[in-house]
């Protein structure tokens, strides 16, 4: 049996229809599956969880199921190119900057995704903020701008909620910039936080929206402020990833092209539990990974006593 750590999962505290509880649950229903970071969108991770009505420390609830949980955040980075994200692992997250992220990013959301709804209402697309509230069953600081992509999906605007996502990037009017921090500073918050800095899935950059820069010059910049890790293995296919390059081609263009100069390669599904919604092709715990060995050798020794799981 291949033991391995998936490095980039999601619950209901973001985009993710797994509850934090439900997504350790899940996560100790997969063979082989031993670490799990829980790295939900701008959200600080969760200090406790509802057991039966009882509160519970997450790690330890997690522990008692065979799974070593890490607390992190994938922060999403830079107002002008889209998917940009940087988690962070390993942070003490009592941090005010890091604290400040979560509160900004709150705000911004609800601005942005707002205009975006008034937007595809003016097209006729019948996307309205309340109805993305409802159907989402969140609160509007809880909203995702995934769960405006799902609902032109639902409303039959497109097929998937990967083709909306595309749809709205792709065009210059309904891709509403929301403020997002650059990721230079973030990557200095995470730091100063006594954590690791990790490009999630580097070949989502969207080059089209970045007029100066080629990809690999952006990420070079990211690389020279002292990012630490990149995922390799991710599950570009099952994602709105416009390229042609298998998932297979990617792992080894970073292995090759970055591993050298990082401290380490990471690697996670982005798990959501799309399951949940009869999506057969949804990404699964495992489908992005990084072997347990290398996990324990390369990446637990950056542990920082802020995070001790």
């Amino acid at each position: 049996m291949i033991e391995f750590a998936d490095l980039h999962a999601h619950s209901t505290a973001s985009d993710g229809l797994d509850t934090p509880r439900e997504l350790i649950d899940s996560a100790a229903g997969v063979e082989g599956l031993r670490v799990l970071a829980l790295t939900d969108h701008d959200v600080l991770p969760p200090k406790a969880i509802d057991v039966d009505g009882v509160k519970m420390d997450p790690v330890e609830y997690a522990k008692d199921k065979g799974i070593l949980l890490l607390p992190g955040i994938e922060i999403s980075c830079d107002t002008e190119v889209d998917d940009v994200h940087i988690v962070g692992l390993f942070c003490d997250f009592g941090n005010e900057a890091l604290q400040k992220i979560e509160v900004d990013a709150r705000q911004s959301k609800i601005d942005g995704y707002k205009k975006l709804c008034e937007l595809l209402c003016a097209r006729g697309m019948d996307v309205s903020w309340a109805y993305v509230c409802q159907s989402a069953q969140k609160n509007p600081e809880e909203i995702q701008r995934k769960h405006i992509f799902e609902c032109i999906a639902q409303k039959g605007y497109a097929p998937d909620w990967k083709t909306a996502k595309i749809m709205v990037r792709d065009d210059a009017e309904l891709n509403v910039k929301r403020y997002k921090p650059d990721p230079l500073s973030a990557i200095d918050v995470i730091h100063k936080a006594g954590g690791v800095a990790i490009l999630a899935h580097p070949f989502l950059i969207d080059e089209q929206t970045h007029r100066h820069l080629s990809r690999e010059e952006y990420i070079e910049k990211l690389i020279a402020r002292g990012l630490d890790g990149m995922e390799a293995d991710y599950p570009y296919l099952k994602t709105s990833y416009k390229g042609t390059l298998g998932v297979d081609e990617i792992a080894g263009y970073v292995y090759r092209h970055y591993g050298p100069r990082l401290k380490f390669l990471s690697g996670g599904s982005d798990y959501h539990a799309e399951y949940k919604k009869n999506r057969g092709d949804g990404r699964r715990l495992g489908d992005g990974k990084v072997p347990l060995r290398y996990f324990e050798n390369m990446i637990l020794p950056y542990k920082t006593e802020h995070a001790e799981p």
